[in-house]
């Protein structure tokens, strides 16, 4: 006959294995029948605990090991009593370790009989004295403080046992309380402040014995010492975890008002502080040091005067802020209290040291980089959204904050949240929302410990254990959803929250503090909003201040938007290089778009693109001087693609097309300059976000510059052709230097020269002059004074320089080169290249100069001096005043201007003989050159690389400065800046960048002594 479903486990949540229904019978809770009478209470509690069948065989582990008394009262008290029976159900169904500790000690859940409110949970009944007692120490005798005070009766490995026993008795108390209501839902929540601090009075009862049976262990004849056991992290605020290390470090100091002799005083102390890590340890939990100065490497135990030079000296803002945790937690109290008198100052003073930003964010960034990837959405601590977030926050605000209020002055972070709100830093529902969400996750971090009382912060990747932690956490399953899905959804949303009030609380209240909107909102200060400024790495808080009023102050579309944007933005300015520039280029682009109807939208829509736009104007003020008038590209951050679509042939079409829809010569120059601007932008943004390389870079400007040329070469020659009633020459432009060699950068100058022949039947002098006057005009259009960037078109590279014709024709030329020409013009004239102009006439021209710039015989003795002399002295000429020689990018040791004179003279030297030299370009020449034999692949490789990284970093430097330079930023933030663009890790050492780039100029300055000087 089946047995009726009301009368099985399952119908209690209990499984129905032969194991489960076996455990109940020994228990007595069970019979063939059904229930026994009165427990079906016992058996809805057990269904509710973590994990039902734990907690059946858990209790019948225990009703074993009682005698048949024991048993009939506990049975008695789990039938009666029902904050016990959720004590003692929470503990067997939520902990493997603590159900085991009561199978292997059966007297102990009478610990768990006393009824005790939530709030007296903080001072466990007996804590202290049942863990002196352990020991054989007389809770009458004072409690040691290093030498002096009451010593243990055991010693050795039978205190480290005897004391694990009493700790882990406290434990379960803490634990049954903090577990019960989840079992029993009547019950009123254990509070998680005072679960904590319950905690981490037991942890300062553990420091405190194993002091003591530290002090019982000294060798006769030890020197007198006083030690001061200071708390730092969670068990200095008082917020501890079941399984946290507990940081500490140690103080010690000679009795008080004796003369002693320190180094044999730190030698007791020493000993002392190694025991009580030692006893810890092998009890209880790890204690750790690792916080003290210098760290690991540094003494374990140091003097107050030695800590106090220290903090004053030597101390990295991060060591400050881990001291605003720093408690006296056992020991002497007198000294623990000097030692917080001696470091106080510094942390409420650290957010005004040079490199409290820079610090902080830097440590920030390491918490998250050194989470494996695969544990990203697992992190209960440290992943975005989660515990360090919270908590980074609170500290932030409190080390700002708490310069000018000393109400904020306060360790724990639900304390100093509640601080913050009082003081009008933090609003009334964010800290509310802030606060349940790290409630939260310090619950399922409790929780997650207690299972197996495992050091943990990773939820499960088992399913059976999501669930057991949320049933133990409370939850329950809910329509289809099991307890485990509705935990993870609820962690999801509180992780969100977290996430976007980080953001939130750091920089909507500066917008309150400038716009007066939100009238329900708590608003900082204007000095508490400068405060936060500075210490968020603004340089100049009063003008962020002011651009933050005026793009958020009013009631208009825009401002609103704009107050939802900022929030987001800051946080992205704030990690930039230049926050300042960053937040005022953004003011300045705003206002300049404020008509254009989807900027505004695109940001608010696209977050990808704000937070691009943020990095790239925190990081170049190339590009925010660009943007304002080319805002279409903003459109193209969306999608790294469409970012680098345009191709050099559809862009030179585009713009050559918009030219000649001009009515005159300027208006086709400035709409050709117009387009210049765009695809500078274009490229400029896709280098700062890393998708292209400096070749393509060199290869878009060259091709963007052609096409410039071009439609000003168009109009010049239509205007000149119209006042002068038509057009006598055939004209071409020759490019030159890195125009000719395809080769430009953004503050590259185009090189020019300028070649003409009458047309047919035409005056020649009055063919050089139109000629003249089309050349004349092209650049001065390309040069005017104009919103866009200028192209600067340069001639001087011509025959004769300056005092030379503007053009000349090429019997001129060849005349020119057969007689007077001197070994540098040979030497020039190996990038020329035409660009723009008579098609047919620039390919006569490199016909005519072929076998001056290529001569068949190499160059003679005297032109590889002269070359070589000329060179020496551009170098000692240009170089300017000051410059750095080992990071000057042209003229420096091993730069461009090394790399190219070297391979330019192979040029001269060989490629009448080698054709594959023959070519305007740097790196194609250099490979022509290990090819023939002429440089081995490894001086191939050193000059290819010098080139490479030279090129790369002046490129950086302008994107970076906005305005052209060759030298490398000897410090500060500059130099920051053209590290993290180069790809060097934010917050990282500047100089890592400095020591790569002279290594591979050093590599290239070798080769370029032995090639070009003969060395």
């Amino acid at each position: 006959m089946t047995r009726p479903v009301a009368r099985t486990p399952a119908r209690f949540g209990l499984p129905g294995t032969e194991r489960v229904r076996g455990d109940l019978a020994a228990v007595g809770l069970f019979n063939d029948q059904g229930p026994t009478a009165g427990s079906e209470e016992i058996l809805t509690a057990i269904g509710r605990s973590g994990r039902p069948e734990y907690a059946v065989q858990g209790l019948a582990r225990l009703v074993e090991a009682c005698s048949e008394q024991e048993r009939v009262i506990l049975l008695e008290a789990l039938r009666g009593r029902p904050r016990f029976r959720g004590r003692l159900l929470g503990i067997l169904g939520g902990s493997t370790v603590l159900s085991e500790h009561l199978g292997a000690f059966p007297e102990d859940w009478h610990l768990l009989l006393p009824e005790a409110p939530a709030e007296e949970l903080i001072e466990v009944p007996g804590m202290r004295v049942a863990l002196a007692a352990c020991v054989g120490l007389d809770p009458a005798q004072p409690p040691a403080t290093g030498t002096e005070g009451a010593r243990a009766s055991l010693t050795g490995g039978k205190a480290i046992a005897a004391l694990r026993r009493a700790y882990r008795s406290q434990l379960l108390i803490i634990a049954a309380h903090d577990l019960a209501p989840a079992v029993e839902p009547s019950l009123p929540t254990t509070a998680l402040p005072a679960v904590c601090q319950a905690l981490t009075a037991l942890a300062d009862a553990t420091l405190q014995t194993s002091l003591s049976v530290a002090a019982a262990e000294l060798a006769p004849g030890a020197a007198p010492a006083r030690l001061a056991v200071i708390a730092m992290g969670k068990c200095g605020a008082k917020e501890l975890n079941y399984l946290s290390d507990v940081d500490v470090i140690f103080v010690a100091d000679g009795p008080a008002g004796q003369a002693t002799d320190d180094t044999q005083m730190l030698t007791t102390a020493t000993q002392l502080a190694s025991g009580v890590m030692r006893i810890c340890g092998g009890a209880a939990w790890e204690v750790d040091a690792a916080l003290r100065p210098e760290g690991k490497a540094g003494a374990l135990v140091r003097t107050p005067a030695s800590h106090a030079a220290y903090y004053q000296r030597w101390a990295q803002t991060w060591e400050f802020q881990a001291l605003l945790k720093a408690r006296p937690a056992a020991g002497d109290p007198e000294i623990g209290e000097r030692f917080i008198e001696i470091t106080a100052p510094g942390v409420w003073s650290a957010a005004g040291r040079d490199s409290f930003v820079d610090d902080v964010q830097a440590m920030r960034r390491r918490v998250e980089d050194n989470i494996p990837e695969n544990h990203r959405t697992r992190e209960l601590k440290l992943g975005p959204g989660g515990l360090r977030d919270v908590e980074f926050a609170v500290q932030l605000l409190q080390l700002v904050h708490g310069r000018t209020d000393t109400d904020l002055r306060l360790p724990g972070t639900l304390m100093g949240l509640r601080s913050l709100i009082r003081g009008g830093y933090v609003g009334r529902a964010d800290g509310a929302e802030m606060a349940a969400a790290y409630t939260f996750l310090r619950r399922a971090e409790h929780r997650l410990q207690l299972q197996r009382l495992r050091r943990t912060h990773l939820l499960p990747e088992d399913r059976s254990d999501m669930e057991w932690l949320a049933r133990v956490d409370g939850y329950g399953a809910s329509g289809t959803a099991s307890a485990a899905e509705v935990f993870i959804a609820e962690r999801a949303r509180h992780g969100a929250t977290v996430r976007r009030l980080h953001e939130k609380l750091f920089y909507r209240p500066l917008l309150h503090a400038v716009a007066a909107v939100g009238a329900n909102e708590l608003r900082l200060s204007p000095e508490a909003a400068r405060e936060r400024l500075a210490a968020l790495g603004f340089r100049s808080p009063e003008a962020a201040l002011r651009h933050l009023a005026a793009l958020t102050v009013g009631v208009s579309r825009r401002a609103a938007i704009q107050r939802t944007l900022l929030p987001v933005l800051l946080d992205y300015f704030s990690s930039s290089p230049d926050p300042d520039g960053g937040l005022l280029a953004y003011r300045q682009v705003s206002e300049a778009l404020a008509d254009t109807p989807w900027y505004l939208r695109l940001l608010r829509d696209e977050a990808s693109v704000a937070q691009r736009l943020a990095a790239l104007l925190g990081g170049s003020r190339l590009i925010g001087s660009l943007l304002t008038r080319a805002p279409e590209v903003l459109r193209l951050l969306t999608d790294d693609d469409a970012l680098l679509a345009p191709r050099p042939e559809t862009v030179a079409a585009a713009l050559l097309a918009r030219s000649r829809r001009a009515t005159s010569a300027l208006e086709a120059a400035d709409a050709a300059r117009s387009a210049r601007r765009q695809e500078m932008l274009r490229l400029a943004c896709a280098d700062m976000l890393g998708l292209i390389t400096v070749t393509n870079i060199a290869a878009g400007l060259t091709s963007v510059a052609e096409s410039t040329i071009k439609a000003a070469y168009e109009a010049a020659v239509q205007q000149v052709t119209a006042d002068r009633g038509g057009f006598r020459a055939r004209l071409t432009v020759i490019g030159m230097g890195r125009l000719g060699g395809a080769e430009l950068g953004y503050s590259s100058d185009a090189d020019v020269m300028y070649v003409a022949e009458p047309l047919p039947g035409q005056d020649e002098q009055e063919a050089r002059t139109d000629a003249a006057a089309a050349a004349d005009l092209m650049a001065r259009l390309l040069g005017r004074p104009s919103p866009d960037p200028p192209l600067e078109v340069d001639a001087n590279l011509r025959p004769e320089g300056r005092s030379g014709p503007l053009v000349r024709s090429l019997d001129s030329y060849q005349a020119y080169w057969t007689r007077f020409a001197a070994a540098w013009e040979r030497q020039a004239m190996i990038r020329a290249r035409p660009v723009a102009g008579d098609e047919a006439l620039g390919v006569e021209f490199l016909a005519t100069a072929a076998d001056f710039r290529y001569p068949m015989g190499g160059l003679s003795a005297r032109d590889v001096v002269e070359i070589r002399r000329i060179k020496a002295r551009v170098d000692a000429e240009r170089m300017p005043r000051g410059a750095d020689p080992t990071t000057h990018t042209k003229l420096g040791r091993g730069g461009l201007g090394d790399v190219e004179w070297t391979i330019q003279l192979l040029q001269l030297q060989h490629a009448g003989a080698v054709p594959g030299l023959r070519t305007p370009r740097t790196l194609p020449a250099i490979a022509a050159a290990a090819e023939a034999g002429l440089l081995s692949a490894a001086d191939a490789g050193a000059l290819r690389d010098g080139w490479l990284m030279a090129s790369r970093v002046r490129n950086v430097i302008m994107l970076v400065r906005g305005k052209p330079d060759d030298q490398i930023p000897r410090q500060g933030r500059e130099l920051a800046a053209v590290a993290r663009v180069l790809g060097y890790p934010a917050g990282g050492d500047p100089g890592e960048f400095v020591d790569d780039y002279r290594r591979t100029a050093r590599r290239a300055r070798k080769v370029v002594d032995r090639i070009f000087d003969g060395g």
